[in-house]
């Protein structure tokens, strides 16, 4: 019997730099893994030179995806989860113009950007189209090398590992991999799928722990939204894509501004639940979040970063017009209200990507769009419908019909930019979210067809026999039918 894969829900939901987590986070984590393993080596002190070659689709949309601008920021030393956004490009000129790199944070080596940094646009390794391998150049003469895998979501894998392994292994209360396991657990036990979640995250920390954590990622996917929805200007790259999220909502807020993301709240609220109203507004916190993500700001993958805007819009739907606390609550009962539905949807959310990523992938790069935006509308159906009452039955029929709905979506960045159609694609995540929610509460789960674990292997098969110019190599579809006066600006 294979090991079976722990995911916890840190694992699912990570806070990182955009724009990507499978091309900048996970190559930013496989650096800062590398200077761990050269630690325990012995051989920090003696490294003379570094170099990275970088393959299949991390070459091939890297330059897009910041993937160069990840692995000199994390051989830095640098921690995705605290870095400084704003001091982003001045911290990436200061490398590039010097030609040296604080390895570490520690030891000054010579870094020639545009040579210590290979792309091979035409090889790819076997094990998974987003690999890299860096190799460091001891005094002595010899060479310490180490391959990543960046598999999706922040995930990697380092060469020669099991997946199943990576971590710290604990005896959970709930062990699964799929949704008839989940479905027994709770039935078994009676309890709805975030408590399942929540007895298995208490073999890793406490709860206290885990709430607390939960809420500060509920915390920076608002503070994204908040700060999105207020930025105007063109995203980077070179597309001259213009920022949407802040015309939206000062056509929704009548041109006000707002200094606090409490007051902002409330404004929102204020309008009423008209469905048009509504839907503006789901489609603005989609669209703020996903803006932020292509300009490297700060997000929280879920379970990607080109999916980061489904699940904080359909949550901030579900609190401002489905269960809004009071306009006369301060922030810090609001705080305590909204706290235990914020906790519930992010524990749903997470086992349901988790499932995916155990039977199938949440990589583009092996799967296509669908295993980001249609994995991240799946996990924000099934926990929409616990807060809105459903059953473990319903949640998962939520989750089923969301994936279904997204099944073949290809991965075809214009430029390997995360801009085109991948900021858009958020925005109907998020109602296709919202939909499927609806549609599984106004129905029967036993008399469905098919079930979450059929979608999720019929999501892999697609992911087989999917052209690979479809996944995430800017190779095919969109990429390369826009004009050429888009395509070359």
């Amino acid at each position: 019997m294979t090991e079976q894969e722990q995911i916890s829900v840190f694992d699912m939901f990570k806070i990182g730099v955009g724009p990507s987590s499978s091309h900048t986070l996970g190559p930013w984590r496989s650096a800062l893994a590398f200077l761990e393993s050269v630690r325990l080596n012995n051989s920090f002190n003696s490294i003379l030179k570094i170099k990275v070659d970088l393959f299949g689709s991390l070459a091939k949309t890297g330059k897009g995806h910041g993937t160069d601008i990840a692995m000199i920021l994390g051989l830095s030393g640098y921690d995705p989860v605290t870095f400084d956004v704003d001091n982003l490009t001045n911290t990436v000129n200061g490398i590039v113009e010097s030609k040296k790199l604080k390895l570490g944070g520690e030891k000054d080596i010579e870094f020639i950007f545009e040579k210590d940094i290979e792309m091979h646009f035409s090889k790819s390794l076997d094990f998974h189209p987003n690999a890299l391998t860096i190799t460091a150049t001891i005094s002595d003469g010899n060479k310490f090398e180490e391959t990543y895998y960046s598999v999706g979501g922040g995930f990697i894998v380092k060469e020669g590992e099991n997946p199943a392994s990576v971590g710290k292994r604990v005896q959970l209360k709930y062990p699964g991999d799929n949704a008839a396991q989940l479905l027994k657990h709770c039935a078994d036990t009676g309890l709805p799928v975030s408590q399942i979640v929540m007895q298995n995250e208490l073999s890793w920390r406490t709860e206290s722990e885990i709430k607390s954590g939960l809420l500060n990622i509920w915390k920076t996917m608002t503070e994204c939204v908040f700060r999105g929805a207020q930025t105007k200007g063109e995203l980077p790259g070179g597309l001259r894509v213009t920022r949407r999220a802040a015309s939206l909502n000062a056509k929704l807020t009548e041109g006000k501004k707002y200094s606090t993301y409490d007051e902002w709240k409330k404004v929102i609220r204020s309008g009423g639940n008209d469905f048009k109203y509504t839907l503006d507004w789901v489609t603005c916190f989609a669209l703020a979040v996903n803006e932020e993500n292509a300009s490297f700001g700060r997000v929280v993958t879920s379970p990607t970063n080109g999916a980061a805007g489904v699940i904080p819009a359909v949550l901030m739907y579900y609190n401002n017009f489905i269960n809004p606390v009071s306009l006369n609550t301060t922030a810090e009962e609001e705080s305590a209200l909204l706290a235990e539905n914020n906790i519930r949807f992010l524990l749903t959310a997470s086992e349901i990507g988790s499932i995916f990523k155990k039977g199938a992938t949440i990589s583009a790069a092996m799967g296509g769009c669908q295993a980001e935006i249609g994995v991240s509308s799946a996990m924000a159906a099934g926990a929409l419908t616990e807060l809105l009452g459903g059953d473990p039955k319903q949640v998962m029929m939520a989750a089923e019909i969301a994936m279904e709905h997204h099944l073949g979506l290809t991965c075809d960045p214009i430029k390997g930019l995360v801009q085109i159609p991948c900021i858009e694609r958020n925005t109907m995540g998020a109602v296709k979210a919202i939909t499927a929610a609806q549609l599984s509460l106004n129905s029967d789960p036993s008399k469905a067809k098919v079930s979450l674990d059929d979608v999720v292997k019929t999501m892999w098969n697609t992911a087989m026999e999917m052209n690979n110019k479809f996944k995430e190599t800017a190779e095919g579809g969109l990429a390369t039918n826009v004009p050429i006066s888009l395509s070359e600006c």
